[in-house]
């Protein structure tokens, strides 16, 4: 089958044939129908995060925001059946841990990352093998279309999660998204949903005026003013009640915490890149004085799916409107290459994976 190929770090990338998984007796394979291309994806390919594990070695298959098909499952596989359209979580879990058994399967203690790790090969390919698939395979409603559901991967279901579980946005909130990629605008938009008001923060326009067609409410060019942090508390009158670093850099990260009226609460969505290396300098003292909450969030839980599908259902989300483009899969080195320059705007998405 054909599969989109990490050799080296920080080299290109290419589409080559390779083997086609095998079941597991606890998995499943599921023939790809759309996979979303990450900035994640992206970190990666440049080899970053072997602080955070997820550093696989060469040859590996990239990608890990699919919807798929399934086509077999293993022999002790209970709850799925072959013809079944599902979504598949990056953050797989092994469902018997303290963690899984206490519904945080997300940061399950035997987690395994998609894409990112030698225990999982990617889904830039025809096929993905599914471990524990009872668990990790949602199941799609029969009106949410498997390919228009590659928009809700790890970029707009990590955002469900940290908007609506780990912040969590009330109606009224002050809500302000530093870094407008992907994964903010999915943070704009759901955050809206939530009943927040929203603002926007980048360095460009074209990503800000995204921001305020899925809802929010104001934005801040950051490269047009002296102080964002300073923006924000003039515009909300004292501060956000949330904010959120969805890029990942000390910049973003310190201005979001300065966004912060007393009492707020941060929660961190991007991962640093090999300059921080996982660590930024924060306002320690501030976080006593003002008692701000810092909140990280990774994924989302499989059981709690069924509360964003919902929403998706009801049409007050619509991950669809995060897809800028849909390409093949001789297109996806390329996207990410472009990601270099940060430019991409929204979610792209590979439809299409055989020729």
């Amino acid at each position: 089958m054909q599969a989109v190929l990490l050799e080296a770090f920080q080299e290109p990338l290419s589409v080559q044939e390779v083997d086609r998984p095998e079941v597991e007796s606890h998995g499943a394979i599921a023939e790809v129908i759309g996979c979303g291309i990450c900035r994640s994806d992206w970190h990666c390919w440049q080899g970053d995060w072997d602080w955070f594990g997820y550093r696989p070695d060469p040859p590996h298959i990239l990608g890990h925001e699919p919807t798929g098909r399934i086509v077999e499952v293993g022999d002790d596989v209970e709850h799925l059946d072959e013809g079944q359209e599902v979504a598949i979580p990056f953050n797989f879990a092994c469902g018997s841990c303290d963690l899984c058994r206490n519904g945080r399967e997300n940061i399950c203690e035997n987690h395994v990352g998609l894409g990112f790790m030698n225990e999982a090969p990617g889904a830039f390919a025809e096929e993905v093998h599914i471990p524990n698939a009872d668990l990790n395979a949602v199941p799609l409603p029969e009106d949410i279309d498997a390919e228009a559901a590659a928009g809700c991967g790890c970029r707009f279901m990590t955002s469900f999660h940290a908007m609506a579980h780990r912040a969590p946005v009330s109606a009224g909130d002050d809500v302000v998204i530093h870094g407008c990629g992907g994964i903010g605008l999915s943070a704009v938009h759901i955050a809206n949903a939530l009943g927040g008001n929203v603002i926007g923060v980048d360095l460009t326009d074209d990503k800000l005026e995204k921001a305020e067609e899925l809802g929010a409410v104001a934005t801040v060019n950051a490269s047009e003013v002296d102080d964002p942090a300073q923006e924000v508390v003039d515009i909300t009158d004292g501060g956000a009640d949330v904010s959120a670093d969805a890029l990942g850099i000390a910049t973003t990260c310190q201005n979001a915490v300065n966004s912060l009226r007393k009492g707020g609460t941060h929660v961190q969505i991007g991962l640093t890149t090999s300059e921080e290396a996982g660590y930024v300098e924060l306002p320690t003292d501030e976080f006593v004085a003002k008692e701000i909450d810092f909140k990280g969030s990774l994924g989302l839980q499989p059981s709690r799916y069924s509360e964003m599908l919902d929403m998706i259902e009801s049409s007050k989300l619509d991950p669809t409107a995060l897809v800028d483009k849909t390409v093949d899969i001789h297109e996806v080195p390329d996207e990410l290459a472009a990601m270099s320059e940060y430019n991409t705007l929204g979610i792209p998405v590979c439809t299409e994976f055989s020729n």
